[in-house]
């Protein structure tokens, strides 16, 4: 009797034509790439190094700040109502003695937190021709008004009767009692400040006393 062996051959899973297909792939991108010129082919490593170097440090931006304790925020300086005028001959602030008077509003502006500013006489100078500027200073929002200077000096002294609830500091020697008093018509809204060495800190005194008398 003849025993009669089946023989089974095992197959294994074809893999040639997976392998095929991406060699096909291959072949196909590196022919593309090398019809591309070797400009061409600069411009894309360049456009993709940035690419990476953006990400890269936008990452590191936004590790860097989460880790960052918080800033703290900055106190604004907070200024009152009261504003502080100076009117000044064509020289502005320039001038010693305009100088002077205008460091020592800045001084009061710290000490009062009132708002300072400063305007000058263009053209003639004359009284006839400082009145305009200081009207316009009259009739807006100053409450306290200085002047330095012969012409502006006048023109504001004019002007002190008529407006009474403003506050006068006027350089010279009106009165002659120095920082703080009256005109010489008796008139307490004015106060004279001496042009000597203490201008500044005169100034300082007198604008601090009117901002504090109409706060």
């Amino acid at each position: 009797m003849v025993k009669q062996v089946r023989q089974v051959t095992r197959t294994r899973p074809v893999r040639a034509e997976g392998t095929s297909r991406l060699a096909a792939v291959g072949r196909a991108a590196v022919a593309g790439l090398r019809s591309l010129g070797g400009r061409t082919l600069a411009m894309i490593g360049t456009a993709v190094g940035v690419a990476l170097a953006v990400i890269v440090t936008g990452f590191l931006l936004y590790n860097h700040g989460s880790s960052r304790p918080p800033i703290p925020a900055t106190r604004a300086r907070h200024y009152t109502e009261t504003d502080a005028c100076l009117l000044t001959d064509r020289n502005g602030i320039n001038a010693k003695d305009a100088a002077a008077v205008w460091q020592g509003m800045q001084d009061a502006s710290l000490a009062t937190h009132a708002r300072v500013s400063y305007s000058s006489v263009t053209g003639e100078q004359s009284t006839a021709n400082a009145r305009p500027f200081l009207n316009a200073m009259l009739q807006g929002s100053c409450e306290v008004v200085l002047a330095v200077g012969g012409p502006e000096v006048k023109a504001a002294q004019e002007a002190t009767r008529r407006y009474a609830k403003l506050g006068f500091v006027l350089v010279g020697s009106g009165s002659g009692s120095g920082n703080g008093s009256k005109d010489k018509a008796g008139t307490d809204n004015v106060a004279w400040v001496p042009a000597d060495d203490g201008l500044r800190a005169g100034v300082a005194a007198a604008v601090k006393q009117a901002v504090d008398a109409r706060g």
